[in-house]
């Protein structure tokens, strides 16, 4: 018996969560949560006023046409730090690109802390990711991104793919950066971008510590291939490495120094 696939449109993982929380009694406290499809949204015990939300896929990776979608929304004087459970992986894609899109919005004196942990792109990977942050005025955030095209430990190689990382963050209403980052050739890209590195990072801070903050950074990224600036009331550095574990002992650091010297959230290890 022969069944017919024509036409039949494969399954695709979906998901949306929502996180929006509130100051009550001088801590962080929960307003609103919803997840739906495969984004769940965890929420650990904390032992100060902040909070810590861990995001999760609940079907193990991406490829063309999966859709993610989260959102955080982090009222006055609040404070959370956002991260995944583990690895995101982007496999193959037979056809179609996954998406992944997040948007924050931090109000006044709330701070907002994006730490994902490194995202993975794998052989023939096709991916558009997308960051928009709206900032109140006094308002701190502070974004990590990382990826590894493939896991060297393994012996993978990324021969080909597609790589769209599109970042827009604004402080009330005006933008404040902007970054468009696209890889269509995994070769062409570690060999013209990353002087044939696997593993890179950008990390972006928004508010009244960039330039403090420029002092602790410039000496943790130093010998290795990277950098950091401060400008306009915002701090970007960006690091390459030969693995992820050689770009994550120097980005582990960097983001405690980021942090007041906080560690990363406990989900992440080295």
């Amino acid at each position: 018996m022969t069944i017919a696939a024509a036409g039949t449109r494969p399954q695709r993982a979906e998901g949306r969560g929502h996180l929006a929380a509130k100051l009550f009694a001088g801590r962080t406290r929960i307003r609103e949560l919803y997840q739906e499809g495969a984004a769940k949204i965890r929420l650990p015990d904390t032992f100060d006023a902040s909070m810590e939300a861990v995001i999760i896929n609940t079907a193990g990776g991406l490829t063309g046409g999966d859709r993610m979608d989260w959102s955080v929304d982090a009222g006055a004087g609040t404070r959370i730090d956002v991260t995944t459970q583990a690895c995101e992986k982007i496999y193959k894609a037979s056809a179609g690109i996954a998406e992944v899109a997040t948007s924050i919005k931090v109000g006044a004196q709330a701070r907002v802390d994006w730490l994902p942990q490194e995202t993975i792109l794998f052989d023939r990977a096709a991916l558009f990711r997308r960051l928009d942050v709206d900032l109140d005025e006094s308002a701190e955030f502070l974004a990590v991104e990382a990826v590894l095209l493939g896991r060297k430990a393994m012996g993978e190689t990324v021969v080909s793919g597609l790589f769209r990382d599109r970042w827009r963050i604004r402080r009330s209403g005006q933008l404040i950066h902007a970054e468009e980052l696209r890889f269509s050739e995994g070769v062409a890209a570690r060999q013209a971008v990353l002087g044939g590195q696997v593993a890179f990072a950008t990390l972006l801070y928004a508010g009244p510590l960039s330039e403090a903050y420029l002092g602790k950074v410039r000496p943790l990224v130093e010998g290795s291939m990277g950098g950091a600036s401060a400008w306009n009331g915002k701090l970007v550095v960006r690091l390459a490495a030969a693995d992820g574990f050689s770009l994550r002992k120097i980005l582990i650091p960097v983001i405690s120094a980021l942090r007041n010297g906080a560690p990363v959230p406990k989900v992440w290890n080295l």
